[in-house]
């Protein structure tokens, strides 16, 4: 009898062993994702950043030629005032995501402004900044991306069996993505008029 007991007893521990490696394994995977998924989302933060920072310098050198087109101007600097205010957390990506969007319809407006002005278009220090901002536009595009394949990489893990059952004891989230703007998939018009 004590030996079926102590063998009973041994099986027990071994498998509580087993199953206590698997789920700390589990555990450590699924933080490694976790904190990979938000370093991506930092790194999305630090491009949008980039093209805050390049924005003040960009209205100054269009002031300086288009003094009459203030209207555009305010609403480029309310826009890139209002995406400061935003803090942008995985929960808030939509609304960060509507933000960046007007902001980015702000600079289109300033950009055609700026067409208005062939002495301007010339100008070295606007076509710097321009080409600072295509480059940034780029570098936001290509940081969504890679947000957004860390995020499927994060939710596929904590909805995977079994590793689904640590997610939930250990309360992981599902990331949302960045999604189209509505609208996104019409061509923008083009007119030289």
């Amino acid at each position: 009898m004590k030996k079926t007991a102590l063998i009973v007893f041994g099986t027990f521990a071994a498998i509580l062993f087993l199953f206590s490696l698997w789920f700390v394994s589990a555990q450590n995977s699924l933080v490694q994702l976790d904190e990979n998924t938000k370093e991506k989302w930092s790194q999305v933060e630090n491009v949008y950043q980039r093209r805050a920072d390049l924005i003040p310098n960009l209205v100054s050198t269009v002031k300086g030629y288009a003094k009459h087109e203030a209207t555009v101007l305010e609403e480029v600097t309310k826009a890139r005032a209002q995406v400061g205010q935003v803090k942008a957390t995985p929960e808030e990506i939509q609304r960060f995501d509507q933000a960046q969007g007007q902001l980015t319809q702000a600079l289109s407006r300033l950009l055609v402004v700026a067409e208005r002005y062939p002495e301007l278009k010339a100008d070295r220090s606007f076509l710097e900044l321009q080409s600072q901002l295509e480059g940034t536009e780029n570098r936001i595009s290509v940081e969504r991306r890679r947000f957004n394949e860390a995020a499927r990489e994060y939710n596929t893990a904590i909805r995977r069996f079994p590793t689904a059952l640590v997610a939930s004891l250990r309360n992981f989230r599902e990331r949302p993505y960045f999604t189209a703007d509505t609208g996104a998939q019409t061509a923008p018009k083009v007119d030289f008029q």
